[in-house]
């Protein structure tokens, strides 16, 4: 294979990908990582990391702490997933996306293994992560977890320290029914003497991290239980946030860029895990915290939480995608004033649909729509179930349509919100370029 296009579409037509194929693409095991990687020369081990868990928050974590290390001197590769519009958005280093030649010389040099290993989508993307950053002898990796944390490909790094943002209901039909059963998912990211940090403690399932943590002798901080918001103001350069530290009785305050409201959680574990970081002498100075939370969508390409895409017409889109994430959306549109909402959204076939729906404001007019993709649920069924709800509206073809259509109805002082799946927030950034 000769050029990028051609080597990502044997990437997406060849191999088991979750976005497209769902649970069938995900593999029980980390063996096909472990092999793919000792044949590299286990790159993985090669370079230093952070690996980043939870349900909702853990890419907004992730890019906050590569902004920060950025900011700090620091050579610092990024791995998320999934990509919204380029699949190099997934592997950076300081903001800037792999080289489009270097995805086709890996590819190419490793086919024999490809073909003979059979990993999937996921798994090689984790594997050309590790080669690409333990080439470019990055001084630190931050490392989003794909799905869960036990099973997931990422899982074979050392880390200097694991971060698990919140729990919540999401992939129950691969990580279990309850939030327990979640969480034990999440906690087997914890290793031996590793130092973790979890951004929000639930005191229903506190417990199935602290006995995961004390049976591996890794020291555990709930962040919620160290540090507490005080206030949020929003300013013109992003959000003003004041944090007391309960064990001190201090106040902290720091400007962020992301401005959701479910970012102050976030913020939390991100502090509590820059404490930690520093204590094993990583060199973070409060300023580079403040310029890393004030400039990271520069700094890492961040995109799609809750994200202005334009003042007018006003249009926001946000990735939220379960119960936790639409409550955010939710609990964020309360603080926005608008004459009228609409709202263009979409969701995948596994998503709980009966957790999510009844979150929605009954008022707005919605426009169903299905992305691009097999795992989509039809937008007609979409709007059936929607409209148990009381959630009424028309369904569309395809995203752009249901979007036009919003805007076609819009009229000054309005609100159009796109969201409800990573996917349909993708179509329309995909547009935007």
């Amino acid at each position: 294979m000769k050029t990028y296009d051609e080597v990502i579409e044997y990437l997406y037509a060849r191999l088991p990908m979750f976005t497209r194929d769902g649970a069938s693409a995900i593999k029980k095991d980390v063996d096909n990582t472990l092999r793919f990687c000792a044949e590299l020369g286990n790159p993985h081990q090669q370079f230093k990391s952070v690996h980043v868990a939870g349900t909702n928050g853990k890419g907004s974590t992730s890019h906050m702490l590569a902004s920060i290390y950025a900011c700090a001197g620091y050579k610092t590769g990024l791995y998320t997933s999934p990509h919204l519009v380029d699949f190099r958005e997934r592997i950076r280093i300081d903001g800037q996306m792999i080289p489009k030649a270097y995805v086709v010389e890996f590819i190419n040099k490793n086919l024999p293994l490809i073909e003979d290993i059979k990993p999937s989508f996921f798994e090689v993307t984790v594997a050309l992560a590790f080669d690409y950053f333990a080439k470019e002898h990055v001084d630190i990796a931050i490392i989003e977890v794909g799905l869960g944390g036990r099973l997931d490909s990422t899982n074979i790094i050392t880390p200097e320290l694991c971060v698990i943002t919140n729990i919540g209901l999401d992939h129950m039909n691969l990580l279990g029914d309850t939030l327990e059963e979640i969480a034990a998912e999440k906690a087997g990211i914890i290793k031996p003497g590793i130092p973790v940090v979890v951004s929000e403690r639930n005191e229903d399932i506190a417990h199935v991290f602290e006995q995961r943590a004390r049976s591996l002798g890794a020291p555990l901080t709930f962040a919620s239980a160290e540090l507490e918001v005080v206030s949020v103001d929003p300013k013109r350069e992003g959000v003003l946030v004041d944090i007391q530290d309960r064990k001190t009785d201090t106040h902290q305050s720091w400007t962020m860029q992301l401005s959701g409201l479910y970012q102050q959680k976030n913020l939390l574990g991100v502090l509590t895990a820059v404490d930690k970081l520093r204590r094993q002498g990583w060199v973070i100075e409060n300023s580079h915290v403040q310029d890393g939370l004030l400039h990271v969508q520069e700094n890492t390409g961040l995109q799609g939480r809750w994200q202005t895409l334009s003042t007018e017409p006003y249009i926001i889109c946000d990735t939220g995608h379960n119960e936790d994430g639409i409550r955010a959306v939710v609990s964020n549109l309360a603080q926005v004033d608008y004459k009228r909402l609409h709202l263009v959204i979409g969701a995948m076939r596994d998503k709980d649909l009966s957790h999510m729906l009844p979150l929605l404001p009954k008022e707005a007019v919605y426009y169903f729509a299905s992305p691009d993709m097999p795992r989509a649920l039809p937008a007609v069924e979409l709007r059936a179930a929607a409209e148990q709800y009381g959630c009424i509206g028309h369904a569309f073809d395809s995203v752009n349509q249901a979007l036009q259509t919003a805007l076609d109805h819009y009229e000054k002082g309005d609100l159009i919100f796109i969201g409800g799946s990573n996917f349909v927030v993708a179509e329309i950034l995909a547009n935007k370029t």
